[in-house]
């Protein structure tokens, strides 16, 4: 949570002025756009704590000078969050196995009822996350494949319509130039990027989800007709009918891990349907127990595994569409167990509103 210093008669930080709670309000939006960049809640987080913390050290009389400070904070926390790219690559290079980001929970179905604990006024950065097709973890692995700044370019102009000279006031290069990085970043993304709807933003917060996204592909009933398909691929799962899974996934699937060398997990992605399915009857015969739980991943239908209680898997899914748009076989499955990245989702069922250890006792075959 973002809290101002106390006042000081002269030094930074001292009283904010006016418009401090217009100020404060910039925090959802500018969440919005750090975990977009970064694909990191916990990492977004702190890019926005830092722009905070640089907000308050200035003086008064700098802040008063600041016409536009919501630019000024967005600015900021692009700049952090350009320099957190390009330091992230340095380390994924290190990272044990597969990297994925950092997978978010409806926020409605955290685990012990709300996030907040059925509480008003949460101020949980996970609260505050539009869930929109901007989010979901194909695009977010989409993103993966630009370089820090085309990131940046393509986040701030495709995502959230910010015009190109603002965005280059915070890569430090021309306009044009920036053009050129968004335009280069759509044809690395390919089509998953150029699918992207806007995240429509105020002053206020990141509003608007992508209803015409969604709406141009069954809106309501094409969310409904993922469910179903998840539905199932559970049921095979848990009935461990290899035949089924088979059917279910597309010949050509390709499903990756992320343990970060943590748990135990593939380290190179797994491909093809019956390679796929095997894996997943030898999880389920290695770890009984194990319990699958339809949830909300980023914004779309996934499964949680949860083994004594506690989330030790969230799995998303990319989902192949016949002709007419509805959910008919699954092309992609990114499974995370990086028990880093399961923050949200470790509330335990048994104990309601209480985080369940970060690091919790696995089988030693889950996975693996």
């Amino acid at each position: 949570m973002i809290s101002p210093p106390e006042p000081s008669p002269d030094g930074p930080g001292q009283d904010a002025g006016p418009d401090l709670s217009a100020v404060l309000d910039e925090r959802r939006r500018l969440i919005n756009v750090a975990y977009r960049l970064l694909g990191s809640l916990a990492e977004a987080e702190d890019a926005v704590q830092e722009t905070y913390a640089r907000w308050f050290a200035l003086s008064r009389r700098q802040q008063e000078a600041i016409a536009s400070p919501g630019a000024w904070l967005t600015t900021v926390a692009g700049r952090i969050c350009l320099d957190v790219l390009g330091s992230a690559r340095v380390r994924r290079e290190r990272y044990v196995g597969s990297w994925l980001p950092e997978p978010l929970p409806d926020r409605d179905e955290w685990f012990g009822g709300r996030a907040d604990g059925g509480r008003a006024g949460s101020t949980d950065p996970a609260d505050q996350v539009t869930l929109d097709e901007s989010v979901n973890m194909a695009f977010l692995v989409v993103l993966e494949s630009m370089t820090p700044a085309e990131r940046v370019a393509f986040v701030l102009h495709d995502v959230f319509r910010y015009p190109f000279a603002e965005i280059a006031e915070i890569v430090g290069r021309t306009p044009a130039a920036c053009r050129q990085l968004a335009s280069s970043a759509r044809r690395r993304g390919g089509a998953g990027a150029a699918r992207v709807p806007a995240v429509r933003t105020t002053g206020q917060a990141a509003a608007r989800a992508g209803q015409a996204a969604r709406a141009g592909h069954g809106g309501q009933a094409a969310q409904a007709g993922q469910a179903v398909l998840v539905r199932r691929f559970k049921e095979a799962w848990e009935a461990r009918d290899i035949k089924a899974l088979v059917g279910l996934l597309d010949p050509d699937a390709t499903m990756v891990a992320d343990g970060g060398g943590m748990v135990g997990t593939v380290l190179r992605p797994v491909e093809g349907s019956a390679d796929i399915a095997q894996y997943l009857i030898h999880i389920a015969d290695k770890a009984p127990g194990l319990r699958l739980l339809e949830r909300t991943v980023n914004g779309v239908p996934g499964l949680v595994a949860q083994y004594r209680g506690v989330t030790v898997t969230v799995a998303a899914f990319g989902l192949a569409v016949d002709r007419d748009g509805r959910a008919d076989r699954v092309e992609r499955i990114w499974a995370v167990r990086n028990p880093e990245k399961l923050g949200p989702w470790t509330w335990t069922e048994d104990e309601p509103g209480r985080r369940a250890s970060a690091s919790p006792v696995l089988p030693p075959t889950l996975g693996t």
